[in-house]
């Protein structure tokens, strides 16, 4: 079940960058974490008010991100 509902925008909060749960812990900081090999279990304990859902809707988040279409120019 996705958990991307999660994930929040407010242009009032973090320059409007994507949020968790109108929460001022932004998505990229959870993400940086998980690329610093810092493991669920810490940053949960790290950040008591996330939850492990939270982490996952942060991952569903990065991957729409990147799941986008890529134009090419045709004859190059």
């Amino acid at each position: 079940m996705s958990q991307i509902q999660r994930i929040t925008f407010n242009p009032n909060q973090c320059s409007g960058r994507p949020c968790i749960r109108g929460m001022r812990i932004r998505v990229k900081d959870v993400l940086d974490l998980l690329a610093a090999h810092v493991s669920e279990t810490e940053i949960l304990a790290d950040y008591p008010d996330l939850e492990a859902a939270d982490i996952q809707a942060c991952l569903e988040y990065a991957a729409a991100q990147v799941d986008h279409p890529v134009l090419t120019v045709a004859g190059r």
